[in-house]
């Protein structure tokens, strides 16, 4: 039997506008309406960002207590994930909102280019919000961009310091990064599955690679995201009209290679998390 697919998506990001698309949620009053419409749609991870009155990313803690209360109400065993990301805070204010226990959250284990700035995830702080998620229970996804990344994550499950089994997600299509390149993404699958044979993966692709990486994940038998971080656009000239519209465009191709979508039982239990 093949395995559901379980969609994630990444409803705010740090970058998108209104300007970029109106239809990106900024208030957590609009994250948790927008979450709600894509997980009804069929996503069961939201990934989550927070944002200041003025768009500009955050990493205020309050901020992220009100967005996990707000979905842990209206998206009843939805998995939470909370981004650590560089864009919006540095050293540990990136991890000061892991003490509230959402299900998972985001982790770059090591350092790349961006389009104008390097993503700088030096081992010291890598370490210290390894330590933070095993201290709190929470699964870390990581985000590999890079070959290396997914060897040092399983390094780090090898020695202790990250939880096995491993979820990665391997990003394609930044600038500067790695390309969405079927050659590399194969070699990706194949490595990880030498190394870490029990690790679960997710497929993410940025701007118009997102609907490409998502038929590659389902195809080949992984996870995948989608979500108005990733990509405002349904193609070149027609703008999301909703996180949703995105992930009912994911459970399309689902339908197309004969993939389930996982429900939010299902997606708990292939990625080892209990019930809410």
């Amino acid at each position: 039997m093949t395995k559901p697919c379980i969609i994630c998506v990444a409803i705010t990001g740090s970058l998108p506008t209104k300007a970029n698309n109106p239809a990106v949620p900024i208030t957590v009053a609009e994250q948790v309406e927008s979450t709600q419409e894509a997980f009804e749609a069929g996503a069961t991870i939201a990934h989550c960002h927070v944002r200041n009155d003025d768009q500009t990313p955050s990493s205020d803690p309050e901020r992220f207590a009100r967005l996990l209360e707000g979905l842990r109400k209206h998206c009843p065993g939805l998995i939470v994930q909370f981004s650590t990301g560089g864009r919006s805070g540095a050293g540990h204010a990136r991890g000061g909102m892991l003490s509230l226990r959402p299900d998972m959250a985001s982790l770059s284990v090591g350092s790349n280019n961006f389009p104008t700035r390097v993503y700088e995830n030096p081992p010291d702080l890598v370490d210290w919000l390894a330590s933070e998620m095993l201290a709190h229970e929470v699964k870390p996804e990581i985000e590999a961009f890079d070959l290396s990344h997914i060897v040092q994550a399983t390094r780090m499950a090898a020695d202790g310091r990250l939880k096995s089994p491993l979820y990665v997600q391997f990003v394609m299509g930044v600038k500067n990064a790695m390309p969405a390149d079927r050659e590399i993404f194969d070699y990706y699958i194949q490595t990880l599955r030498r190394l870490a044979p029990d690790a679960e993966w997710c497929g993410a692709g940025i701007g118009a690679n997102q609907i490409v990486l998502n038929e590659w994940s389902i195809a080949a038998g992984g996870h995948t995201r989608t979500g108005l971080e990733d990509n405002v656009r349904l193609d070149r000239e027609t703008l999301a009209p909703s996180n949703a519209a995105l992930v009912r465009r994911v459970t399309e191709l689902c339908d197309r290679y004969d993939r389930e979508v996982a429900t939010w039982q299902e997606a708990r239990a292939i990625l080892g998390l209990g019930t809410p």
